[in-house]
């Protein structure tokens, strides 16, 4: 889906009924007490209805907020979604029913432009949120939000799952919120409190997924087929190597001459939609590379794969959560949780050429159950984190 504006809106069902906040539950994980001698106090006030600021900035926060969304509405909290028109985000708002405010959009990969869009999101966002009087910003790295609530005095909470994003210098968040996996050493710092929290930011919402075979129908998978998902890198983020591309042309040529192989092949943005197109469109008439038309369930995708080659974080871990066997052909800095689920068995690094041939195994798998798919305690350790926060300025005593 196009958006030709900075801002507009999207269209959605009416929100649920919502419930009288609770009292947050015990979990296990980890916290870093904060320094003494912090006195900023959240700036809603008290006996009216708490308003939590959620900025969706890139296309995996779209799935992982949504359950995060529905069970803070639930405990009595307003929920102002904004997102940014960006990679996927408008298309999985859509796809996914949202009501979202739309503001800014993608100043491409110079890191010039990158800087000078944040400010001018940042912009944005102030002018739309000031008169909200929101009493905590949350985001998955959203450096648009966290100078906008810098310059509104708003609390912050930041929820990351890689260690090396790139920062601007003064953003700091006031809580920060990530797996157990990420390393003490290496983990970013907050102004309060840092939570842990117990598995991946995949198991927030891998959980609600549910199969629908009709997908195969509709890519015209057959029976015989070895059905792989490919997730081209990252190219215009900071963290790019352009060792990933040529990783995807060695993996997509390698792919191609298997006679039973049919690949899925997911664009992340238009630009690179049309390159890959350019590039691969004699594959692409065959239909032996498939490029969807349109925004497909991406955990339906990868649970009806056999396999799946990702050169991006968020698609290797949504197959690790659902048991599907997963390569990165990643060649940024690699993060701790990429680390822990390859030394778990549950995702194999690809380093080069000539690990594409050793390492990955072009087999048809057996589809599992549904019921499978582990139920973790991450939402839970969320949102009892954001009710706490916002209700006591401080995290719950975990056991």
């Amino acid at each position: 889906m196009k958006q030709n504006s900075s801002q507009q809106q999207l269209q959605t069902l009416p929100e649920k009924e919502q419930a009288t906040p609770g009292a947050s539950e015990n979990v296990m994980t980890e916290t870093v007490k904060r320094p003494h001698g912090s006195t900023r106090s959240l700036p809603g006030n008290k006996g009216t209805t708490r308003k939590i600021w959620i900025d969706l900035d890139n296309s995996p926060h779209v799935p992982f907020f949504l359950p995060i969304a529905d069970e803070l509405k639930k405990r009595g909290y307003e929920v102002i979604l904004t997102a940014r028109d960006s990679y996927q985000v408008c298309d999985l708002l859509k796809f996914h029913n949202v009501s979202c405010r739309v503001i800014g959009k993608h100043w491409g990969k110079h890191r010039a432009f990158k800087i000078f869009g944040t400010f001018v999101r940042a912009l944005q966002l102030s002018m739309y949120i000031r008169k909200e009087k929101v009493d905590l910003a949350i985001s998955h790295v959203s450096r648009s939000q966290l100078l906008c609530s810098f310059l509104l005095g708003i609390q912050t909470l930041t929820i990351a799952d890689y260690e090396f994003i790139a920062k601007l210098g003064f953003q700091k968040s006031d809580w920060l919120f990530m797996p157990q996996s990420i390393e003490d050493s290496t983990a970013p710092k907050a102004k309060h409190e840092v939570m842990k929290y117990p598995g991946l930011k995949e198991d927030v919402y891998v959980p609600r997924f549910r199969p629908d075979p009709a997908l195969k129908k509709q890519l015209g998978f057959s029976a015989g087929d070895l059905i792989v998902t490919v997730r081209p890198p990252a190219t215009e983020a900071h963290y790019h190597n352009p060792e990933g591309e040529i990783l995807l042309d060695a993996t997509l040529r390698m792919l191609v001459e298997r006679p039973e192989a049919r690949v899925i092949l997911l664009p992340r943005n238009e630009r690179q939609d049309k390159i890959l197109r350019k590039d691969w469109g004699e594959w692409i008439k065959k239909r032996k590379i498939i490029i969807p038309d349109k925004v497909v369930d991406g955990l339906n995708l990868i649970w009806f794969s056999d396999l799946v080659i990702s050169g991006g974080g968020t698609m290797n871990r949504e197959a690790a959560a659902l048991g599907v066997p997963v390569y990165s052909i990643f060649r940024g800095q690699i993060g701790s949780v990429d680390k822990y689920l390859a030394t778990s068995g549950r995702l194999v690094l690809i380093e080069n050429v000539d690990e594409l041939k050793t390492k990955v195994r072009l087999v048809r798998r057996e589809t599992a159950d549904e019921n499978s798919i582990e139920r973790g305690r991450a939402l839970e350790c969320i949102v009892a984190g954001i009710s706490s926060i916002v209700e006591n300025h401080s995290l719950p005593k975990f056991s």
